[in-house]
């Protein structure tokens, strides 16, 4: 039988070269949980071993039941009828079965029945379920709306709301976009106002929320009559029983097994989650970046199954009496294909670990806090953690949702005219595909909450500390290479910053926040093939690849296209 965990050996060494202890340690208050529940892991190793396991499961699920039943879903998908929505049947059994193996609450804490697991282990699942049916994983990856509640909500909310999100029977939904404000949060309307005895409701409508029929929602809501900015939104959580009204769904170009809902809450009873008026600039922020993540691994795991269907294809397929896979042509994209993804899933897991340590440094801070210990310390550490973490998280999903395009575009490519027929799995894939660089913050949006990090040289120190490290072999030429790119980004930052001018910094901000992905993304991998051989292919062919986009990226900046940016309300008329 298949595994889609155990068969892929890139997963594989990023698991098992994961070092997470401080991660875990904290997750697990240094393994004192077990003496509540005899399930929790008495030791790193233990946890190490336990993760392993539920990862399998998760891999035979998704390999033997999820991705066969996937074309199914696809063909039938969410289906609105007299008021309601209904999942397609594979959906439903999909959700099943995850239930029944307890991988609902992954990250839900061991006192409301979860697994407690880190967040970049569940990323590993999110990535695993994506690549089997990337519609499902917008069910799966709900789960963060449980957590949110488990961070930012009362003893008396985690009580109500977590142990049935950690069974299955609760799926959530975060509505947060309205008609009139996509992106722009701030702009939110729906109304959240209080009765004569204190009691929250809510009055207005959410346009395209995921999984908008679950049962349970996180609303953004304008709680602060008469404002009209972020300092007037908090967030709620509700039901979604009969006031909520679902108007339609969406009819969409991919994932179709996932349900995208418009929303009417009429006078819907709700329930203050945190403090007021830190809706916007708190709860959803840590909210939506943890879906940023989600749609990265996402995009992981579509990519990782349009590079095996193209694979497989082009081993098969004889043309010429040969098959196509031969062919330098093919051989090419395939492997430019595999440098793409192993490079993607290096930075990915980088940047999960990232915000595993930022959430649970926060967490042990508050701790300290209540015991009335000191914390300088762990909170001089957060400070930098928050800035790496806030800077990998868009600038990862913008590589990897940008990459998943491409992949799966010359993955269908590959098939020639076959792969654009619904008979093969690499149409749909390319479809599903096509959201990742949109939702959950466009791919320009990415490139705006990265450009800051980028400016600023966030990740100065550790490209520092790398130029210093002697890289033995053949690797040394490499990092020679990493250190060229990273003199071509400083010549070029300082040419952006020397205009003075913040409207061309806007305009090169693509440009230089690719540049500073190459350089990182570099030294991940050049780690990588320090203790993995199989890397050293991977490495050498990225890093001499990115140096030729370095000089692209150099040159985009410093010729006279920006000035037609800069102009183009005169041209585009």
């Amino acid at each position: 039988m298949s595994n889609f965990f155990l068969e892929n050996s890139d997963l594989q060494f990023q698991f098992n070269n994961l070092n997470i202890k401080d991660i875990v340690d904290l997750t697990e208050n240094n393994y004192q949980q077990k003496k509540d529940f005899n399930y929790a892991p008495k030791d790193y190793e233990d946890a190490i071993e336990n993760y392993r396991k539920v990862l399998e499961v998760v891999g035979d699920l998704a390999a033997n039941d999820i991705a066969p039943r996937a074309a199914e879903v696809d063909n039938v998908g969410a289906v609105f009828e007299n008021g309601k929505v209904h999942y397609a049947n594979g959906t439903l059994e999909n959700l099943k079965q995850l239930s029944q193996a307890d991988m609902m609450g992954m990250i839900l804490p061991h006192k409301y029945g979860g697994l407690n697991f880190p967040f970049t282990v569940y990323m590993m699942a999110t990535e695993v379920v994506s690549r089997a049916d990337a519609s499902l994983m917008n069910i799966f990856g709900l789960q963060d709306i449980g957590d949110t509640i488990r961070k930012f909500g009362t003893d008396k909310q985690r009580d109500e709301f977590l142990p049935h999100f950690a069974t299955g029977e609760y799926t959530g939904a975060m509505a947060l976009t309205e008609p009139d404000a996509g992106s722009d949060l701030q702009a939110v309307k729906l109304s959240a106002y209080q009765d004569e005895k204190g009691n929250w409701f809510l009055r207005g409508v959410k346009r395209f929320i995921t999984n908008g029929n679950g049962d349970v929602l996180l609303v953004l809501a304008r709680s602060e009559q008469g404002t009209k900015d972020a300092r007037g939104l908090s967030m709620f959580v509700c039901y979604g029983d009969k006031t909520v009204v679902v108007r339609r769904i969406e009819h969409k170009l991919g994932i179709h097994g996932s349900p995208t809902c418009e929303l009417q809450f009429n006078d819907t009873p709700a329930q203050l989650v945190g403090v007021r008026k830190f809706g916007l600039i708190k709860y959803v922020l840590d909210l939506m970046y943890r879906a940023r993540m989600g749609v990265s691994a996402q995009s992981l795991g579509i990519s990782q199954a349009a590079y095996e269907e193209a694979l497989k294809y082009a081993k098969e397929r004889e043309q010429f009496g040969k098959s196509i896979y031969s062919l330098p042509v093919i051989t090419n994209m395939l492997l430019d294909m595999k440098v793409s993804i192993e490079s993607n899933r290096s930075l990915f897991y980088s940047a999960a670990k990232y915000v595993d340590k930022k959430e649970k440094l926060e967490e042990h801070i508050e701790k300290l806090k209540a015991q009335g210990k000191p914390f300088s310390e762990e909170t001089a550490k957060l400070k930098h953690i928050i800035k790496v973490a806030n800077f990998l998280t868009p600038i990862t999903k913008y590589v990897l949702s940008e990459s998943a395009n491409k992949i799966t575009y010359d993955a269908l490519q590959i098939h020639g005219g076959t792969g654009y027929m619904k008979e093969f799995k690499v149409e749909r894939l390319a479809r599903d595909a096509r959201i990742t660089n949109i939702y959950e913050g466009t791919s320009q949006l990415q490139v705006v909450g990265a450009s800051g990090g980028v400016i600023n040289d966030v990740l100065g120190d550790f490209f520092d500390e790398k130029e210093l490290k002697e890289y033995k072999g053949g690797l040394s030429r490499l990092a020679n290479y990493l250190k060229e790119i990273r003199g071509i980004f400083k010549d070029s930052l300082k040419y952006v910053l020397d205009k003075k001018e913040n409207s061309f910094q806007d305009a090169a901000s693509k440009d230089l926040v690719e540049l500073y992905s190459y350089i990182y993304i570099g030294y991940l991998i050049l780690d990588e093939a320090e203790i993995e051989p199989r890397k050293v292919f991977i490495a050498n062919r990225y890093i001499i690849n990115s140096m030729a986009n370095a000089r692209k990226n150099a040159e985009s900046i410093k010729n006279e296209l920006f000035s037609d940016i800069l102009h183009a309300d005169k041209i585009l008329v």
